[in-house]
């Protein structure tokens, strides 16, 4: 009999909807039911790709017993934390808080009142390695609730007050400047594997927003040590297990320092911001390496994530079916034995692949498998002839059963994923890249904004889902947006940007300019979330402040620019102390030292100079530079869709590009050379 999860929208919940548990979801009659009942509330907080939420499912959730005393006991909630990243995050800081660790599966003890008392993660069906098992946990629970009231009840509401004592105060720490992200430069240099690439030691995390700002500074101050950190770190990836060798993407981190072996869950957003990274660092470098996995990961997303209604979905399982033994594993779609390969390809492109992969007899996995790699000692060999080993694998990995797909359009992750396949779309003479992108960007607009552009953080199938967008939602879309205006010369999509950065200031802005994750009249939780730091995506805070600046570089708009001041203020306080976990914010303070520069190219629509001086624009290496292209707009508003090209006139009626920052302008020209050197390094 399914629960009361059968008619939500969420995969993750779906999945669950046929468990003997009798879940509910997050609502205000969970809790009224445990008030009722005068019984705890269990919360079970994971996402539908997360490799331990399954185990934990398979080995408590589906157990009938289990189930039977959980559903006696307890009011059982599950969430979905893609889908409410304000409910996980309050909770998942009362659990680093409480344990110094966390992750999912998030599981979290509380009262009717949603007071936390009894925190933990994963536990297994049996007592293993200092953990007690999760029925032991659960009668635990249970006897505290029923036998220590009182004591209970304290404990929770210590947390409480803990919790909202770690208000944060960031508003008056000042704007970042050069000293704060020299510092911060220095910091990650301390922290840099030099032999490895990326930074600390396993498990290694992508670091996209820190690559981002590397780049960044590396073209506001032609810093060569930054510049090398980024590229070594991409080289690295790209050479490891953690990209998808055969079919592009990355997987969500390594197990090891050296990128060998992933956790095989790929994820929307890794994709969108590294996808975007290589993109750059091709910008700046024109390596040929970060063309093919610039490329190659757009066409992932493309071809593996694209929803049938122009949307992108949020991830693929790291589990899929061993076909030789049926059972659900990691890694199973992806990893190969040099018998498997010379069972597809022959003896003779069996060894060479075998070679040319890094594949070993006895495996560099599990198994005797190994996972795909480009070794930097691989043997020298003819192009074309890869090409079609890859090809050929390919084709045979596609006869496995695949991952299962979280089909959830996440808005935030699709602002992120327009931002990359727009801007990839113009460098390397992708349209089709740029209508995947614009088709993204008009689901959103269809499904997920309402008559007053308020956004909803989900949808599926083109259904919208019933919870309200966060801050990061705001910030990544109206960076997609923005990017997407650069990239088409469509205006219509920086108007919708400024409805949602409008939005920030309205909703989400405290009277300091600090930013909250949720609007002021979201639903009110036992802590109003608050947190400016990087986890896998950019936090919704730095998100927004550099959503707010290129709108304000677009624009003019003084109250957007210093609405974006106040909240890097986040970045002059925490950038030189923990630069890893504030790399989108460190990259926003880069464009703003910048200016950020301000590019208007004028010219008649089917003039082919104007597509070349535009393009010239778009591979500018300065930090956030902001590009309007189309015809003039006069003063009284009409030509031109953006305001940058107002009175804006042509040189000798040739297409013409204007560069402006700190209310200074270069000389008007008609050069793509001459506007190259104004935004720094070009490549062709």
């Amino acid at each position: 009999m399914p629960n009361r999860l059968a008619n939500e929208t969420s995969p993750y919940l779906l999945q669950h909807a046929d468990n003997p548990v009798d879940w509910w979801p997050w609502s205000p009659e969970a809790f009224a039911e445990a008030r009722e009942r005068g019984v705890p509330v269990h919360l079970s907080v994971g996402y539908s790709s997360c490799h331990w939420c399954h185990v934990l499912a398979g080995e408590s959730f589906e157990d009938e017993l289990t189930a039977a005393y959980m559903n006696e006991h307890f009011v059982n909630i599950k969430v979905d934390r893609e889908e409410r990243p304000d409910v996980d995050a309050v909770y998942m800081e009362a659990v680093q808080a409480a344990t110094g660790q966390g992750g999912w599966p998030m599981t979290v003890f509380m009262t009717a009142d949603a007071e936390p008392f009894y925190f933990g993660t994963y536990f297994p069906p049996e007592p293993r390695q200092g953990m007690p098992s999760f029925m032991q946990v659960l009668e635990g629970v249970r006897t505290a609730w029923v036998g220590r009231p009182e004591e209970v009840a304290e404990v929770a509401q210590r947390i409480v007050r803990d919790l909202a004592g770690r208000e944060l105060d960031y508003g008056k720490s000042g704007t970042p400047g050069p000293g704060e992200l020299a510092h911060a430069l220095l910091g990650l240099t301390r922290e840099y594997d030099a032999a490895r690439g990326g930074f600390g030691g396993a498990p290694k995390f992508p670091p996209s927003m820190v690559l981002e700002f590397l780049l960044r500074h590396h073209g506001r101050t032609g810093s060569e040590g930054a510049l090398q950190m980024a590229a070594d770190t991409c080289e690295a990836m790209a050479r490891g297990g953690i990209y998808d060798q055969l079919g592009g993407g990355f997987a969500r981190y390594s197990v090891d320092r050296e990128w060998v072996v992933p956790h095989f869950e790929k994820m929307l957003y890794d994709n969108a911001l590294l996808c975007r990274v290589y993109a750059h660092l091709w910008r700046a470098t024109g390596s040929d390496l970060a063309r093919r996995i610039a490329l190659e990961t757009a066409d992932f997303m493309v071809r593996e994530l694209r929803t049938e209604q122009g949307g992108f979905a949020s991830a693929l399982d790291a589990d899929s079916e061993d076909p030789a033994t049926g059972e659900h594993v990691e890694g199973a779609y992806y990893a190969w034995t040099p018998a498997e390969l010379s069972q597809v390809l022959g003896e003779a492109d069996g060894a060479l692949a075998v070679a040319y992969f890094g594949v070993t007899e006895e495996g560099t996995f599990e198994h005797g498998k190994s996972v795909l790699q480009l070794p930097q000692d691989g043997p020298v060999v003819d192009a074309e002839r890869i090409a079609d080993i890859t090809a050929r694998l390919l084709a045979a990995r596609a006869q496995r059963p695949a991952p299962g797909r979280d089909d959830k359009v996440v808005a935030a992750w699709n602002g992120l994923a327009i931002a990359a396949l727009a801007e990839c779309g113009a460098y390397f003479d992708r349209p089709d890249l740029v209508e995947r992108a614009t088709e993204a960007a008009d689901l959103l607009v269809r499904v997920h904004m309402d008559g007053r552009a308020r956004l909803a953080r989900t949808s599926k199938d083109g259904r919208v889902g019933a919870n309200d967008g966060v801050l990061e939602d705001y910030g990544d879309v109206a960076e997609g947006f923005l990017a997407l205006a650069s990239v088409t010369g469509e205006g219509v999509w920086l108007e919708f940007a400024g409805f949602l950065v409008d939005l920030v200031l309205d909703r989400f802005t405290a009277e300091d300019g600090s930013l909250y994750d949720t609007a002021h009249d979201a639903e009110k939780l036992i802590r109003r979330p608050q947190d400016p730091t990087d986890t896998a995506a950019p936090s919704g805070w730095t998100a927004a402040a550099g959503a707010l600046l290129s709108y304000a570089a677009h624009t003019g708009s003084q109250a957007h620019r210093t609405a974006a001041e106040r909240a890097l203020g986040v970045v002059h306080a925490l950038g030189p102390r923990v630069p890893r976990f504030i790399g989108h914010g460190l990259s926003v303070a880069e464009a703003l030292l910048d200016g950020p520069r301000e590019v208007a190219v004028v010219g008649h629509p089917e003039d082919p100079a104007l597509a070349l001086l535009h393009r010239t624009a778009l591979l500018g290496t300065a930090p956030g530079a902001v590009v309007a292209a189309g015809p003039p707009r006069a003063a009284d508003g009409s030509g031109g869709e953006f305001p940058l090209l107002a009175e804006r006139t042509l040189v000798h009626d040739l297409p013409t590009a204007y560069v402006c920052r700190h209310f200074v302008c270069a000389r008007p020209t008609t050069d793509p050379v001459e506007l190259a050197e104004q935004l720094g390094a070009v490549r062709p």
